[in-house]
């Protein structure tokens, strides 16, 4: 009997996932109006402005989705549940919130538990609460999203050869297989199919690391030209090769920052997903200290799991005046921001139940706004409970100081 409720449980929740995943609506138009945003979207043109009019009191917000860990477990009735938890949770979030923008901050799936041909299947998932909005996002990768297949040792303890289970849920087409699917399969996958997705491929010369590039963020009244904020997404590694920003990608943004910012005169904010050496750091200054600090959030619940090595990207956003915030996920028990040099070093916080760990999950929430130039963020919890707010730059447009 309990087989049999745990069987139709199991049914429910996939009936469900595929209705979140039908109701999207991935083929919008490229150009349209979103609650006063306008999106434009072309190869050579992708860029997102400030709802509201020219005035003061116009903002954009941010919320960020991180490690969700989508299709884990994904032979078992565990697996789903945990996906469609994950779900629940961003669409209370995305409707209390009402975000501008949503950024999926890396390991948005767990390729390293999908026996399965196309893992964007499992990606076209954990984007299905925006993309059912109508929110545009855009997307960067983490550690386990192209994670090599790794077989649960109980397929081999009734014989010899393993019994080759295949998620119950994959649609037509996806048979099974063991070879992973890489990051330029999924995005390819995510930018052909979602007019919504601002996602961007990095320059080839980067690759292995592919999510690598940068949305301007355009005031209500000004051009193309004189963008509000300028927002960089950087592939920080691992899963398929070494955990770190390498030395070309460290280049990629001090070209990029110079060409699109010259003068450092635009406030500049950075994503990736594995947090840098500079993160262990503050935490270890932090513990030490006995007197208050202005970090906000919670420091210990787990140390800081860092990049391999520090290959320059550090060196390169403390030397610039216009980087305000690095936003990373990674650590499942950490949501906390700390000053660090001239800018802030933040964590998302955990929003999927896929993954380690059973701290309350949420979502750092970041607001934009104008005249003066001001960025805000606050963790969004579940159960609809707000904390750690911290203004983490307020810019005066006329000195152009923080």
């Amino acid at each position: 009997m309990a087989k049999l409720s745990n069987r139709w449980a199991s049914i429910t929740v996939l009936l469900l996932l595929w209705r979140n995943i039908v109701i999207a609506r991935p083929y919008d138009r490229a150009d349209r109006q979103y609650d006063g945003l306008t999106l434009r979207k072309t190869p050579s043109d992708n860029y997102l402005r400030v709802a509201g009019g020219a005035g003061e009191g116009s903002s954009f917000k941010v919320a960020l989705f991180a490690d969700l860990h989508f299709g884990e477990n994904a032979w078992t009735d565990w697996g789903p549940r945990q996906d469609m938890n994950s779900i629940k949770v961003m669409s209370t979030i995305l409707d209390s919130e009402n975000p501008d923008f949503v950024v999926y901050l890396g390991d948005v799936i767990t390729a390293n538990n999908l026996p399965i041909h196309n893992a964007s299947f499992y990606w076209n998932q954990a984007i299905s609460p925006t993309r059912e909005r109508n929110i545009p996002w855009a997307s960067l990768f983490g550690n386990h999203d192209d994670a090599p297949f790794e077989w649960p040792i109980d397929w081999f303890s009734s014989s010899r050869i393993p019994q080759i289970q295949c998620p119950s849920n994959c649609s037509e087409g996806d048979e099974c297989s063991f070879k992973g699917t890489s990051r330029l399969e999924l995005m390819r996958n995510e930018i052909e199919h979602n007019s919504l997705s601002y996602t961007g491929f990095g320059p080839q010369n980067l690759w292995p690391s592919v999510s690598n590039y940068v949305l301007p963020l355009l005031s209500p009244k000004t051009d193309h030209k004189s963008p509000l904020m300028f927002m960089y997404f950087l592939d920080s590694g691992g899963g398929s090769y070494p955990e770190v920003i390498s030395n070309i990608q460290s280049e990629w943004f001090r070209n990029k920052s110079h060409e699109v910012n010259p003068d450092s005169s635009i406030p500049e904010i950075v994503f990736w997903h594995i947090p840098s050496k500079a993160y262990e750091k503050v935490a270890k200054k932090v513990a030490g200290r006995r007197r208050r600090t202005q970090c906000v959030g919670s420091m210990f619940k787990e140390k800081v799991a860092a990049q391999e090595a520090e290959m320059g990207m550090m060196k390169l956003l403390t030397e610039r005046p216009s980087v305000k915030a690095v936003f990373v996920g990674h650590n499942h028990g950490l949501d906390w921001c700390c000053p660090y040099e001239k800018m802030w070093l933040c964590y998302a916080r955990h929003t999927g139940y896929g993954g380690y760990g059973s701290w309350d999950r949420g979502a750092r929430i970041l607001e934009v706004s104008g005249e003066p130039f001001t960025l805000k963020s606050w963790i969004r919890m579940e159960n609809g409970t707000l904390h750690s707010e911290v203004v983490l730059s307020r810019v005066d447009t006329t000195s152009q100081s923080t």
